[in-house]
């Protein structure tokens, strides 16, 4: 694919762009520092001199790239912002500077984007065939823009399209609780359990088995390269169950169109990840929990849904369904409470584990 080129100028205007930023906010001790357009016609002058290289791409490569640049720096000022009102703990800095190391990354086009049904065409690229064919919509769409990544030797196109979609009316439908777990992905009120792939720890041998191999080859060397591609395509494909299982269980499995509200608990992942014990640790970011809420959130707007978080210390795991009563203490290893207003009820316990 004819595309080094537009990595190059893509990543060149990205870290020109962010030293020229951090150089005048450094000099200006103020938020007066060049847009992208400043930076884009600064950029310009300079391709007519010492730049003559970056012709040989689209200008939509380094367009896009400076105003990513403009966006990660309003985000870098409000974060300094939210570090003064005391809202935010995190490391408060600039955004980093490109590099191969980190692999190609992406870069994003504009303008004359045409989808065929086996091909794709893009600006100075041309028709691009395509591995996966038959589903991309041909009419009724309007394309906004076309971003290309490389990940693990795969080359991708991500598309961002406008359409339209029709209104639906979930009157009617049933109402739905979801409760994420880590033995199983979700369990729902209606009692359909979603299983968990466990894509990580299934594949965790062969990752480290590659990492060792890649620790053992000499550095620069054509076998270092080639474990290193394996090692990548190892951890995509990790990542790719991992995705599928989630896609399926908030649209196939939760049959996200045939529910009229759907109930999910505002779970705080980060603080979850510090589990002392690094196993649960690993098991709880395999699940994908952020990504399962992300997904939900957006798939029940197509399909007419609301969707509502439950309160983070709602005690849903101690509560009888029948008489509301609550359970003061509720160890890990209850699997089962005996409510004073009733018999045996099984919980869930998902949340407790992650807990």
């Amino acid at each position: 694919m004819r595309s080094s080129p537009f990595f190059r100028c893509g990543c060149y205007a990205y870290n020109w762009g962010l030293s020229r930023k951090i150089e005048s906010h450094r000099a200006n001790e103020t938020r007066s520092v060049p847009t992208a357009i400043d930076l884009h016609k600064e950029l310009n002058r300079l391709k007519q001199s010492d730049l003559a290289w970056m012709y040989e791409s689209s200008k939509c490569a380094p367009q896009e790239a400076l105003r990513n640049l403009d966006q990660a720096f309003d985000n870098f000022f409000r974060r300094v912002q939210l570090k003064k009102q005391g809202k935010f703990n995190g490391k408060v800095g600039f955004s980093k500077f490109k590099s191969k190391k980190r692999g190609l990354g992406s870069f994003r086009l504009t303008g004359a984007i045409h989808i065929f049904e086996k091909h794709l065409q893009l600006p100075r690229l041309g028709k691009l065939k395509l591995k996966e064919r038959g589903y991309l919509p041909t009419s009724e769409i309007k394309v906004l823009s076309a971003t290309v990544s490389e990940q693990a030797g795969r080359w991708f196109v991500l598309l961002q399209v406008e359409m339209d979609i029709l209104d639906n009316v979930a009157g009617g439908k049933p109402i739905a609780g979801v409760d994420l777990g880590i033995k199983s992905l979700a369990i729902v009120s209606d009692g359909t359990v979603i299983s968990n792939p466990r894509s990580l720890s299934r594949n965790l041998r062969k990752l480290k088995r590659l990492q060792q191999s890649v620790s053992r080859k000499v550095r620069g060397s054509a076998n270092r390269r080639k474990v290193v591609k394996q090692l990548a395509r190892a951890h995509q494909r990790a990542g790719n169950i991992r995705k599928n299982a989630v896609h399926q269980a908030t649209t196939t499995s939760l049959a996200t169109k045939n529910k009229s509200v759907i109930v999910i608990e505002d779970l705080n992942v980060s603080e979850m990840l510090k589990n002392h014990t690094r196993s649960v640790a690993r098991a709880i970011a395999d699940v994908g929990m952020g990504e399962f809420r992300r997904q939900l959130e957006y798939k029940a707007a197509w399909y007419g849904s609301q969707m509502v978080v439950a309160d983070r210390f709602f005690p849903s795991s101690k509560m009888c369904p029948r008489c509301q009563g609550v359970k003061e203490e509720l160890s890990l290893s209850e699997r089962v409470f005996k409510c004073i207003g009733g018999p045996l009820y099984k919980l869930s316990v998902s949340k407790k584990i992650a807990t």
